[in-house]
């Protein structure tokens, strides 16, 4: 094993574990919950965040593409998996192979899964994705009804469930939501003669804190998963009491002095204006540390807050611990998570990056070296 990098994203399964009891409690028995994985689970890792889920009960589990629905497979997850992108002709061979369910919305997409269907032998169920306001993928209202009668023609094929997503659950006082979701019930209504047996789901993470009525049979959380809110609103309105799983740490690669009036970094965009010992940190936009945070961004250390100054560089930013005695070389600084009584969440990070908390988790998890811990929960 090579020597690993200097930085790292560090994982607490017994954050993900907790987070997903706590959706459990607010929307009770009744309702199912289908744990979102897709995009290596927001940066957490998808096989251990998948695992984590499975072992706080999880049954059924979401991604984005087929490969993703393999890999869950192949470690012994089981329950129902949903592609949330649906298939291709090659992907629906895998679908079929591996017991996972597609979400449909082509004609093209039916006819390869009833074939792979009834090669193998068997009936593969299918959800339709309904697009109800979000401009994004799944079937106009229009295309419904004749979509229906084309999924009739395959008897290798049964429809398992009716899907759709909002794209303003996490806006305060817009009512669209509520229209788009009288929508989706009058929508189900064309497909009410498939059987008791499909199953209903519109309800994201801001949906199933705010809206109990949208749950339907089964909620899909996703950021609440990682310990995050929505929309930081919402943190504050919700009943759920979320654990941040994330934390991104660094080291202390050197402690320098350096005179006032020196300009630090690209551009040199800042200038000190007193002497200044900076801790210079390996860590840049390539590491998902992003520039445009440049001016805005801080780090902690010795549990205390740090000004990162001048432009973030590739692989090196700096960081201004005139006022933080002691800090040395080798010691540790986090740019996302606690130290001591300190704490920077990926919220401040997205508004630092004008972005929003997920893809903060998205960059740091997919650009570093994913470590995981499991404190007792």
């Amino acid at each position: 094993m090579g020597t690993p990098s200097w930085n790292r994203v560090e994982i607490d399964r017994a954050a993900l574990r907790h987070n997903f009891r706590q959706v459990r409690q607010l929307i009770g028995p009744a309702v199912d919950i289908l744990a979102v994985v897709k995009a290596d689970a927001y940066g957490h890792g998808l096989v251990p965040a998948a695992q984590a889920f499975a072992e706080a009960g999880a049954t059924a589990f979401g991604v984005a593409e087929v490969e993703e629905g393999v890999r869950l497979r192949q470690v012994g997850i089981t329950g129902q998996i949903v592609i949330m992108l649906g298939v291709d002709r090659q992907g629906a061979a895998e679908a079929v192979a591996h017991e996972l369910t597609p979400v449909v919305y082509t004609l093209e997409a039916l006819e390869s899964l009833a074939a792979q269907a009834a090669k193998a032998g068997c009936r593969k169920g299918v959800q339709i994705k309904i697009d109800v306001g979000m401009g994004r993928l799944g079937l106009l209202p229009h295309e419904i009804a004749p979509f229906v009668v084309a999924l009739r023609r395959f008897p290798n094929l049964y429809l398992s469930g009716i899907a759709s997503h909002f794209p303003k659950a996490d806006v305060a006082g817009d009512a669209i939501t509520e229209e788009q979701f009288a929508l989706f019930q009058e929508l189900l209504s064309q497909v009410q003669d498939e059987g008791a047996g499909r199953i209903r789901h519109i309800a994201n993470s801001a949906t199933l804190m705010r809206y109990p009525e949208m749950r339907c049979d089964l909620v899909r959380p996703g950021i609440s998963l990682y310990g995050c809110y929505p929309a930081e609103w919402l943190g504050q309105a919700s009943a759920l009491d979320l654990r941040p799983v994330m934390r991104f740490v660094t080291t202390v690669l050197q402690v320098k002095e350096v005179p006032a009036g020196q300009g630090i970094s690209y551009g040199h965009r800042y200038v000190t204006d007193r002497p200044t010992r900076l801790a210079v940190l390996p860590v840049g936009y390539a590491d998902g540390y992003l520039r445009r945070m440049a001016g805005k961004a801080e780090v902690l250390l010795a549990g205390q807050r740090a000004p990162v100054r001048g432009m973030i560089c590739m692989n090196a930013c700096m960081a201004d611990v005139t006022d933080i005695p002691g800090v040395k070389a080798g010691d540790e600084a986090v740019l996302l998570g606690c130290q001591g009584a300190g704490e920077i969440r990926a919220e401040e990070i997205a508004r630092w990056s004008d972005t929003i908390n997920y893809e903060i988790l998205c960059l740091f998890g997919s650009c570093n070296r994913q470590v995981y811990v499991d404190p007792v929960s």
